[in-house]
């Protein structure tokens, strides 16, 4: 599961990316304004950042150039509909990692995203395992002593950013910021209540104390 910011001003093709990328179970925000980006991109983090070339306000290239100025290192994935070498080179020597033409298959955007993705050391390694606790994140299965339990969507992300940070303390604020999606209704008690579901249901399978609460910070796995 990655959070991805998705700059795109074509209702249509957003929705439909958007819905594609949900899909493939990633946390997903959509905008469709150059100066928005930039502001978001100024407050908020994301593991993956697709961005369009043409858009109000502020076009995609001068987001990125100022991003990557400010020391930003998120993977980038241009869109546009600009074909020749000269576009092409433009927009790379901006800062994106990677240049996609209009229009495209989705399913070309979905592998040049797993692309990027593997350059980011969280997302290299396709099974997590913590203790009893197995993770599988391109199957997208999790296994308690070897035996699977299933998880609800929200449920799975949020154990899969606590084992990917393992032996980190989490905030509830980091939890919200990095597993939800910054225009949800989430808050902490949102955060409390998936805790305690995730808690029931590796307590029933047989790991239970895995999610430590460290009072008046966040919560924490230990590398057992």
């Amino acid at each position: 599961m990655a959070k991805i910011l998705l700059v795109e001003d074509d209702v249509d093709l957003g929705d439909r990316i958007v819905q594609w990328l949900k899909h493939e179970h990633h946390t997903v925000e959509l905008i469709a304004d150059g100066q928005q980006a930039s502001d978001y991109l100024a407050q908020l983090k994301y593991d993956l950042i697709v961005l369009d070339w043409g858009l109000p306000n502020r076009n995609g290239v001068d987001v990125l150039k100022e991003f990557r100025n400010s020391g930003g290192v998120t993977p980038v994935l241009l869109l546009t509909g600009k074909g020749k070498i000269s576009e092409k080179e433009e927009g790379l020597d901006a800062g994106a990692d990677d240049y996609l033409t209009k229009p495209f298959d989705i399913k070309e955007l979905s592998a040049r995203i797993r692309a990027l993705l593997r350059r980011v050391p969280q997302f290299t390694t396709n099974s997590i395992v913590v203790g009893p606790v197995e993770l599988n994140v391109g199957g997208h299965t999790i296994s308690v002593n070897g035996k699977e339990v299933q998880f609800a969507p929200r449920e799975f992300a949020m154990l899969e950013f606590f084992m990917k940070h393992v032996g980190q303390v989490v905030s509830t604020e980091t939890l919200l910021e990095r597993v939800w999606s910054s225009e949800s209704t989430a808050s902490s008690e949102t955060i409390y209540t998936c805790v305690r579901a995730v808690r029931k249901k590796l307590k029933e399978a047989g790991a239970d104390n895995f999610i430590r609460t460290v009072h008046g910070i966040g919560y924490k796995v230990e590398n057992v």
